[in-house]
């Protein structure tokens, strides 16, 4: 299951970029529009209510077509010569947004997007981190001969559409250095290599992809990408810096890419291994996730303000790690960007708020 989770993180890698450079058909909310409001107008018409102005919220569709005070709307869908964003963007004077003061003036470029948006009837679109994934259809292409797999077929309708051909297949001494760096982050032996180039069976390519798979190495390499986002390291951190033996959960982590388990095991048992039924000590290692934190032994400090420091960066790398959100935002303010309150944080923090930090 983890392999898998790896294999699909790789292969959005390896497609982003390309759809990336994808030349623009039609106005995309979340491509096209969004990053305008966000950088131009939502610093006093977004989420922050402490920052709002004039009540207007251009982040909320509902908001934006909304009638204000004075009988007129911000945005009128389907009608760019009513709608008063319009009339502010091309202002000159004084009404002009966003303002000269805010130092960040739109270009005639995205005027123009946000004109023809509100012409096309100024739809909204969810951010795509809080979509619901679909299967998409496998697109069409005319190499209908050069895909392997699915992902190909991805790949294959961005080059065509934009005017580029696959690159050639890359010989066999290349393609062993490439899946060898990218399983294990080492490079072939010469012994592996001149075995590999040897054998001219069927199944050939297979048989490394599954030698690697079941090498320690390939669970080491996969395991840092964890331990670096999980905060881990040999030392406490902060001035004294004292070494510290957290290594039984890195060796943890280790095994648990090395039997391949589960997905939902490897996030369960790291939360709350200890609280399973008659818990294993493997289990109870498992929850070092929760002990990766930065750790002061200086003398004279106030205990209480670093436990809570030590809650708030549970918070931060379990949201990060787990949900992909940066709640730390949330610590001091509602989130700028994402759909997250003050509240949110502080119930999150709940959840940690009672694990003892005495060192």
């Amino acid at each position: 299951m983890l392999r898998a989770v790896v294999v699909a993180v790789f292969a959005g890698l390896y497609c982003s970029p390309i759809g990336a450079a994808e030349p623009a058909k039609s106005i995309d909310f979340n491509r096209d529009v969004r990053p305008i409001l966000s950088n131009h107008c939502w610093n006093c018409h977004g989420p922050d209510e402490a920052s709002r102005e004039a009540g207007l919220r251009l982040d909320q569709r509902e908001s934006a077509i909304a009638v204000g005070p004075e009988k007129n709307r911000a945005i009128v869908p389907h009608d760019p010569a009513a709608s008063e964003l319009v009339e502010r963007i091309d202002a000159t004077d004084d009404t002009q947004m966003p303002p000269v003061s805010f130092e960040k003036p739109l270009t005639v470029e995205q005027r123009e997007i946000l004109k023809r948006w509100i012409a096309e009837g100024a739809p909204y679109a969810a951010h795509w981190a809080f979509t619901a994934p679909a299967r998409p259809n496998r697109p069409k292409v005319k190499q209908t001969d050069w895909p392997l797999n699915e992902i190909d077929y991805f790949v294959l309708e961005k080059l065509e559409g934009a005017g580029l051909s696959p690159a050639p297949e890359a010989d066999r001494s290349t393609w062993l250095r490439r899946v060898t760096l990218d399983l294990t982050g080492l490079p072939p032996t010469p012994e592996e290599r001149e075995k590999f180039l040897a054998d001219q069976e069927s199944g050939a390519y297979e048989r490394v992809v599954d030698r690697l798979l079941a090498s320690p190495r390939y669970a080491e390499r996969m395991a840092m990408q964890w331990l670096d986002a999980a905060r881990y390291a040999d030392t406490n951190g902060y001035n004294n810096d004292e070494v510290r033996t957290l290594w039984p959960w890195r060796d943890w982590v280790i095994d648990a890419f090395a039997r391949n388990m589960p997905y939902d095991q490897f996030l369960t048992e790291q939360l709350a291994g200890d609280l399973l039924p008659e818990a294993t000590l493997a289990q109870k290692v498992a929850t070092g996730f929760n002990r990766n934190h930065v750790l002061t032994t200086e003398g004279g400090i106030i205990e209480e303000e670093y436990r809570i420091e030590y809650v708030v960066d549970r918070v931060h790398t379990t949201a990060t790690v787990f949900m992909g959100l940066s709640l730390q935002c949330a610590r001091c303010h509602d989130h700028k960007y994402d759909p997250l309150t003050q509240t949110d944080f502080y119930r999150f923090a709940a959840f940690f708020n009672n694990i003892p930090d005495k060192v």
